[in-house]
């Protein structure tokens, strides 16, 4: 998972059928972040928070849905979901432009300046996350001083658009190239697509911060996909 170095309108939705078996950690979430795009391909999306009082009650909406940006390419399965790909529907892999499909617990708030939010991370000069394959600290957020100069990763200080926003737990797995930092972050003014996060304007990251504090789940999907998990999505039967 993705972990830093230092420690490494409301509306009643149909309950989770009878019997159901929904994958975790989507199966036991109370919170959950959905984003849908109306296919594989596209940049657009659309995300939309959920409530539930216990993991056998029904999903309940927090407001409308909000546009949203993804990677430019669109999306790919997350390689811990390659079984949900459908009709030759792309794996993702690193570097592929694509925001990985599947469902993921949302991690830490993290953020330029300083915050009393519990377990913040706070993006200093010299925090990286490493996209190298060859470290052994692919997809975990470190320091420069700790990798190197040589070691291939993201900036994280020199990015506008992480001023706000929140660590997803990505599963790692540097042997099948399945990608690495993933995030929700500010949507800048001039973005139309994301490397592979999911961007929103800077008060619906703050609101995510807010609604993910006591844990919550990122489900990221085309819509298509929501019927292939029967009940256990909010709108998908």
């Amino acid at each position: 998972m993705l972990r830093t170095a230092m420690a490494l309108c409301v509306t009643l939705l149909p309950a989770v059928a009878l019997g159901q078996s929904c994958v975790e950690p989507l199966a036991s979430a109370r919170r959950l972040v959905l984003v849908t795009a109306d296919s594989m391909t596209t940049s657009l999306a659309r995300i939309q928070r959920f409530e539930r009082a216990a993991s056998t009650q029904p999903w309940r909406a927090l407001g409308d849905p909000q546009p949203a940006l993804v990677g430019t390419n669109g999306m790919a399965w997350a390689y811990a979901f390659r079984a949900s790909a459908k009709n030759g529907e792309r794996i993702k892999t690193e570097g592929d432009k694509r925001a990985p499909a599947g469902f993921f617990r949302i991690g830490q708030s993290f953020g330029f300046a300083p915050s009393s939010r519990s377990n913040y991370l706070q993006i200093k000069e010299g925090s990286v996350c490493v996209d190298d394959l060859e470290s052994a600290s692919y997809n975990t957020i470190t320091t420069r001083a700790k990798v190197g100069a040589m070691t291939h990763g993201e900036n994280m200080w020199r990015v506008p658009a992480y001023r706000n926003g929140l660590l997803v737990d990505y599963p790692t797995n540097r042997r099948v190239r399945a990608g690495s930092c993933i995030f929700i972050h500010i949507r800048t003014a001039a973005a139309t697509s994301t490397a592979g996060c999911v961007a929103v304007p800077e008060p619906q990251v703050i609101e995510l911060q807010d609604f993910s504090e006591p844990g919550a789940v990122l489900a990221i999907m085309p819509e298509a996909a929501r019927s292939r998990f029967g009940g256990c999505l909010p709108g998908a039967n």
